[in-house]
């Protein structure tokens, strides 16, 4: 394992810096290493964090047996890349505050594969949702795209399941580890992908998810993917924080139109006037994949 990788994964165990504080005190030092050496007061300067957290990261970066952690995720086929690795993937590289690592259980080798379709929409997704995507599912499965999302209620759910009923590739970007699934009813659904998909975490697998970390999560959904299909949604809802990461990143955004007046359609259609593709067959997704 390279240096930068490991000390990377020591970080994301440590509590006290998160993202922003580590992004800051890494950009900061003459190598990476140099980082074992520092005092808690140096960390809260360099970090610019606080007394108490950077007295919390320096206890946790010099007390927890890494090792131990390293060994029982390797029993567990929990894998992980940091940014600096060369599986990494591309396009992930490019989002504004890309994860420094990420924990991978399932098929590894669906972050290689040239095009991937996000599909976002509303955790309350009606049978439309639903419809369209039995319809477009068995299209995209041929072509080996590969459907990533966020095994959420709703939408998310419906996508994951019609690619695998479809015998198609899905990826689920989660919030917290892998031992915390939410919802909890998608519990079987996670398992099954962690065998015959794949589930990706920032976060190692005893981290509970946290409130804040659903929205953020949604920058590494749009951020592996070429374009983001959206179904059906609100005005201001998850579901535009991650049309607006898709934008910030320079991805194409998809809609498929909905009933003038129907609340889950205000969402879509406003995108669409907006200047995002409306999808009206399988065809419209093709061709901003170039399939």
């Amino acid at each position: 394992m390279k240096e930068i990788t490991r000390l990377l994964f020591q970080m994301q165990h440590c509590r006290g810096l998160g993202l922003k504080g580590t992004k800051l005190l890494l950009s900061r030092l003459s190598k990476p290493s140099v980082i074992y050496d520092l005092s808690p007061a140096s960390i809260q300067h360099l970090s610019q964090t606080t007394a108490k957290n950077s007295e919390l990261f320096h206890n946790d970066l010099h007390s927890i047996p890494f090792h131990v952690y390293e060994e029982r995720y390797r029993r567990d086929d929990v894998h992980w890349l940091s940014c600096f690795d060369e599986d990494y993937p591309k396009l992930l590289k490019e989002v504004y505050d890309p994860p420094f690592i990420i924990f991978l259980k399932g098929r590894r080798e669906l972050l290689q594969f040239p095009r991937k379709l996000a599909v976002v929409g509303s955790r309350q997704a009606t049978s439309y949702t639903e419809d369209n995507l039995r319809k477009m599912m068995p299209g995209l499965a041929e072509k080996d795209i590969v459907i990533v999302s966020g095994l959420a209620r709703g939408a998310d759910t419906m996508a994951h399941k019609m690619a695998i009923r479809s015998n198609g590739l899905t990826i689920a970007v989660i919030a917290g580890g892998f031992h915390h699934i939410y919802p909890s009813e998608n519990r079987k659904l996670a398992e099954y992908m962690m065998k015959h998909q794949l589930l990706i975490s920032e976060y190692p697998p005893n981290f509970k998810p946290q409130k804040w970390q659903f929205p953020f999560r949604n920058r590494i959904i749009s951020g592996l993917s070429a374009a983001i299909l959206v179904t059906e949604a609100q005005k201001k809802s998850g579901t535009f924080i991650t049309a607006d990461y898709a934008l910030n990143e320079g991805r194409e955004i998809l809609c498929i139109p909905g009933a003038v007046h129907h609340k889950l359609s205000e969402g879509t259609n406003s995108l669409i006037k907006e200047g995002a593709k409306m999808v009206l067959s399988i065809e419209d997704i093709f061709s901003e994949l170039h399939v």
